[in-house]
């Protein structure tokens, strides 16, 4: 995101849009991640399910969404395609027959503890971009806001829609007034 020498910036709305920073602070991310994580074969988002499948054994797909943020026909596809390498199994919920509960098999535990240490550095290039007194910071600011869409309660309201600054119109020559007395003279 730093320009180079004689490189011109396009100014104004990107350069202050929360959407279009976090976008490209995502897209670095995922490009550190792959050059930390690449070879391992676990994409980020397979991470963010075996990592949340760990924490919490025999968890629904529905909490998964909602523990990985992943939407929930995606989630499927990519439980179903880690049950195909081995990394997942999936059963019917005791609780609830009509959803799926999902664990690690050894596999699947096994990729899971390879990769965590390369995503450590990542994570680590990834702060390391920051000032060592913003980093925590910066962690609660990420934290709140991902907890604002699974507590939305809690969240503020939702923004007003900003209305573009009006042009200021130019201003007309006023003509000079004339007092009472000169007009009821004339």
């Amino acid at each position: 995101m730093a320009k180079s020498k004689g490189e011109k910036t396009v100014g104004g709305l990107l350069e202050r849009s929360p959407s279009h920073l976090l976008h490209r602070v995502l897209q670095l991310a995922l490009d550190i991640y792959a050059e930390e994580c690449g070879e391992a074969g676990v994409t980020q988002r397979q991470f963010a399910v075996l990592a949340a499948v760990a924490e919490n054994e025999g968890v629904t797909q529905t909490a998964l969404v909602r523990a990985t943020g992943i939407d929930r026909s995606t989630l499927a596809d990519m439980v179903a395609r880690m049950i195909t390498k081995g990394h997942l199994e999936r059963q019917r919920s005791s609780e609830d027959a009509r959803a799926n509960s999902v664990r690690l098999t050894d596999a699947g535990r096994e990729a899971l503890e390879t990769i965590r240490p390369m995503v450590g550095m990542a994570d680590a290039r990834i702060l390391a971009l920051l000032k060592p007194g913003k980093r925590e910071g910066f962690l609660d600011l990420l934290s709140d806001m991902a907890g604002a869409e699974l507590h939305p309660a809690e969240a503020e309201p939702k923004a007003k829609k900003l209305k573009a600054p009006k042009a200021e119109k130019p201003k007309k020559d006023k003509k000079p007034k004339k007092d009472k007395a000169a007009k009821k003279a004339a």
